[in-house]
């Protein structure tokens, strides 16, 4: 068990860059963690940190070493979380997803979750861009759009809705289009959330309309589309739900209400398979049934 103990925090150490924090979280001392670790690395004769005065980083052989090690960890704690009589998960669930969504709509929705797994700790890593979540030891992702070739698993949790929205001041500067058509005429804001780059497409009553589209504005974060279009830079197409205090607010304006746009599928994507641990599994379940007590659009 102590060997168990040892690898776990060099782990710990590993993703958190810091042996203070590790020791923290795992209610030990610093010095404790580092000679544990220390001790670690000589008996496997391999330098597995680099240790400087501002960081603590995984070598070469560290991060192979961590790779390894991760789902070993996360093994053991499945077992134990199996045959544990309370049912109380412990260890902790790696979970990556984009920031707009996690601060919107992910995170508000985490209380119940979180007190019904006190013992649980969560790691939420938030990215716009696709990740190497193997590598990053990622146990769920949640994603908006549609999924790149993988050889991970994924489960579809939910659908949101897209819409174009602009600034009062764009608008004051520019006009209102009336139809879809009309958006070729104007300024556009590209981000993560506008999934079809080179054209938006519409709906209203059966008929259809397609508006190819170059972005004057890009960038790769859904918030830093938000505020180009707040700052009237363009329209910008995103997830109602991504804008919704903006719409509320008044600094954005919904345009085209009566046209719809194709609905994005989320999913909560499991790099691991089938051998998805139980806490991302009891995740998942969770967040599914919270998305499904509101239409997301």
């Amino acid at each position: 068990m102590k060997d168990v103990l040892t690898f776990r925090l060099y782990t710990r150490v590993a993703r958190l860059g810091s042996f203070s924090a590790a020791a923290r979280e795992c209610g030990l001392a610093q010095s404790q963690v580092s000679r544990m670790v220390a001790e670690l690395e000589a008996s496997l004769g391999a330098r597995l940190l680099t240790r400087t005065t501002r960081a603590v980083v995984p070598t070469e052989a560290g991060l192979e070493f961590l790779g390894r090690m991760e789902p070993i960890l996360a093994a053991i704690d499945d077992a134990e979380n199996s045959v544990r009589e309370t049912g109380d998960l412990r260890g902790v669930l790696r979970l990556a997803m984009p920031s707009t969504m996690a601060m919107r709509v992910i995170i508000p929705r985490l209380s119940a979750f979180t007190e019904r797994h006190p013992l649980l700790k969560l790691e939420i890593m938030l990215d716009d861009q696709w990740q190497d979540m193997i590598r990053e030891a990622v146990d769920v992702g949640i994603r908006v759009g549609n999924l790149p070739d993988s050889a991970g698993t994924a489960r579809l949790i939910g659908t949101m809705h897209r819409v174009v929205v602009a600034s009062p001041a764009y608008l004051d500067r520019h006009g209102i289009p009336d139809t879809p058509d009309d958006i070729s005429t104007h300024r556009v804001v590209g981000g993560p959330a506008g999934a079809q780059p080179s054209s938006w497409r519409f709906e209203r009553a059966g008929e259809t309309a397609s508006v190819d589209v170059q972005p004057h504005v890009s960038t790769n974060d859904t918030a830093g589309a938000l505020s180009a279009a707040i700052a009237g830079l363009g329209i910008v197409s995103t997830t109602s739900w991504a804008c919704q205090s903006e719409v509320e607010q008044g600094t954005l304006v919904r345009l085209l209400p009566e046209w719809k746009m194709a609905e994005l599928p989320v999913h909560a994507y499991f790099p691991m398979g089938r051998t998805t641990r139980m806490a991302g599994r009891a995740f998942t379940d969770f967040i599914a049934a919270e998305l499904s007590k509101q239409t997301l659009g």
